[in-house]
């Protein structure tokens, strides 16, 4: 039998297409911004101006140690609370309620100056992961400012390993990228689930980029 007289050549399908598992991430700006922030970044000055930096995902910059919650103020407590309320909104657990469970946070600083960034990484054993944006330095008068949180897709590794510029075709009928950036501004607060990979790319303005990180978990 020919190619041309296989009796279902013409075989039609109508395929609808689902996105599935969706990855939650939050992205805000909090309406007492102008209320936390100078108090936030004077505790973190404060800090830079006296301790010496971690060395963990950032590159060029400075990283306090997590203890933030110990020496940033009302202003680090307020800020905090604000990150758990959006985890309990993005949160559920089998038997209990997110408002019932007992929540913790870790809190750290982040000062990058210019040529700064933070490498792709994640945090595991945790829930949830956030940051605030105290100052975003000065943008260059031309070209990109740079310094912008990328997200990895975390399914990227599997079809890359088998077919290197491969990419699933996603529901608006584009390749879909390996990596999203965000767009962020001083007073944004963004919350993600803590095991999808992230970074910082570099600071390619002038003036110090500051932002806040935490770790968001409960106790089991």
């Amino acid at each position: 039998m020919t190619t041309a007289s296989r009796p279902f050549d013409g075989i039609r399908v109508r395929a609808a297409q689902i996105g599935l598992y969706e990855t939650p991430i939050l992205h805000g700006r909090l309406a007492d911004a102008a209320a936390l922030t100078p108090a936030l970044r004077t505790a973190i000055l404060d800090r830079y101006a006296a301790s010496p930096s971690l060395a963990r995902s950032n590159v060029g910059g400075w990283h306090s140690a997590t203890d933030m919650l110990d020496w940033g103020g009302p202003a680090a407590v307020a800020l905090a609370d604000t990150a758990v309320k959006m985890a309990k909104r993005a949160s559920h657990f089998d038997g209990c309620d997110a408002a019932t469970v007992e929540w913790t946070v870790k809190m750290w600083a982040n000062v990058s100056p210019p040529g700064a960034l933070n490498m792709s990484h994640a945090h595991p054993g945790v829930l949830w992961a956030a940051v605030y944006y105290v100052d975003m330095g000065v943008a260059p008068a031309s070209g990109e400012a740079g310094g912008e949180l990328f997200f990895e897709d975390p399914r990227f590794p599997v079809p890359f390993m088998r077919l290197p510029g491969f990419r699933l075709v996603g529901i608006d009928g584009q390749p879909q990228p390996v990596e999203r950036r965000l767009p962020t501004e001083a007073g944004d607060l963004v919350l993600f689930p803590a095991w999808l990979r992230h970074g910082v790319r570099p600071h390619l303005g002038t003036g110090d980029r500051i932002s806040i990180a935490m770790n968001i978990d409960v106790r089991g």
